[in-house]
């Protein structure tokens, strides 16, 4: 069978190509009001199509892209996590912290109940502990990154296939928390009324208007200022983690902070220090929002469009139970736990998003589809500083304790299991 020719694409072309989905996936909103309806955000709606695209060209043999994209889909996503940082006022981690430790207690929880689930189906399908595990938290809530640092541990453990079956499941998690996230947010809203609670709230005051899109008239002089500062905040988050790195060479300590974190803290650095001077700074916060929102479409686009799907075809039956019981358990989870402890409000619903989100894919998942459930009904800056903090830093280093402990159990009961 003759080899698949590979064409190579530049990260210039790819961000052409990220940018024509975007205004695809618009397209097909305006065309099916039911994506509009329903919270499936453009980036995503134009950036699956892309991706089958893609698909449909590899399974006929045709040719296979190979995207340049990793180093300025990096930079965007550090510059989206500045401007979320950014947008965290005082006010705004004073009434965060708390639902912060919760958000942190729910996400180590979730992640622990998608190893435990992975183990009890793998076993009643007779699938070796160690594959199990491969469709649990290390895919799920660690996404690609954890599927490939994890992964080499059970290969090496005695399971080959490992690799394979945790990046697949990955993809799989990609894709269903990009078309879970924001239908579930809209239930969520209709559900419970809260679209009609909010109106309410706003005609008595007891809420305003603050951080709804389109309110504030943005000019150029801000937008180029909100450019610079961001720039100046992933400058300031690269100083940080190095700082950082070095103190961790110099103590042992092996916990690290990844760059997109460090520059959400320079964002809020930036915004303290501008809460601080003299004067109205919110056409700047906008516009700071605007750069952050235009960085976030790009880096999920991206991520999308260079998706490989095609890794999904190697699963068997029982792995697509195995993910399919991944899905399930995290929309139970959520709507029972996530959405209630979070308070059961608007706020906790945009938040619950964006557990589905990085539960199943990745914190620019989370983002994305908070953000469409958001463009409907209304912005939630508490949800947009907290889900970051939790999906971005916290639930990645709860989530690599809970898999060790698993993957040593995994093991021993792989050690059984070939017995």
């Amino acid at each position: 069978m003759e080899e698949i020719k590979i064409l190579k694409l530049d990260m210039f072309t790819t961000l052409m190509l990220a940018v024509l989905a975007i205004y695809f996936g618009e397209f097909l909103r305006k065309i099916f009001p039911v994506l509009k309806k329903y919270c499936l955000p453009a980036s995503v709606v134009g950036g699956t199509i892309f991706a089958l695209l893609s698909l449909l060209l590899f399974k006929m043999g045709i040719v296979q892209l190979d995207f340049d994209y990793k180093a300025i889909n990096q930079l965007f996503y550090c510059i989206f996590f500045a401007a979320s940082g950014a947008a965290a006022s005082m006010a705004l981690l004073k009434k965060g912290g708390k639902l912060v430790v919760i958000f942190a207690i729910l996400a180590a929880v979730l992640a622990a109940f998608q190893n435990g689930v992975a183990l009890a189906v793998g076993k009643f399908m007779n699938i070796d502990p160690l594959i199990s595990m491969m469709t649990g938290s290390i895919p799920m809530t660690g996404g690609h990154g954890n599927a490939a640092s994890f992964a080499p541990i059970a290969v090496d453990a005695g399971a080959p296939a490992a690799m394979e079956v945790a990046i697949a499941a990955a993809t799989f998690g990609l894709i269903s928390g990009c078309m879970l996230g924001g239908p579930f947010g809209n239930f969520l809203v209709k559900r419970f009324k809260l679209d009609e609670k909010l109106a309410e709230k706003e005609v008595i005051g007891e809420i305003d208007a603050e951080g709804e899109s389109g309110n504030l008239l943005v000019d150029k002089p801000n937008i180029i200022q909100a450019v610079f500062l961001m720039c100046i905040a992933i400058g300031i988050g690269k100083i940080i983690e190095l700082g950082l790195k070095s103190v961790q060479d110099s103590t042992g300590w092996k916990v690290a902070l990844p760059i997109h974190v460090s520059c959400m803290f320079a964002g809020i650095i930036i915004r303290l220090i501008y809460d601080r001077k003299q004067g109205n700074h919110e056409v700047l916060y906008e516009s700071i929002d605007i750069v952050g929102e235009f960085s976030l479409a790009l880096f999920v686009s991206m991520s999308i469009i260079t998706m490989k799907l095609w890794q999904l075809s190697g699963l068997g039956l029982a792995l697509i139970v195995l993910l399919i019981a991944q899905v399930i358990l995290i929309i139970i989870f959520c709507y029972f736990l996530t959405f209630k402890l979070l308070g059961k409000n608007y706020d906790a619903a945009v938040m619950t998003v964006g557990h589905i989100g990085f539960g199943l894919g990745a914190v620019p998942v989370a983002m994305t589809t908070m953000q469409a459930v958001c463009k409907k009904y209304r912005y939630s800056k508490l949800a947009f500083f907290v889900v970051p903090v939790i999906g971005g830093f916290i639930s990645n280093l709860t989530n690599a304790v809970i898999i060790t402990k698993f993957l040593d159990f995994a093991k021993e009961l792989h050690a059984v299991w070939i017995g």
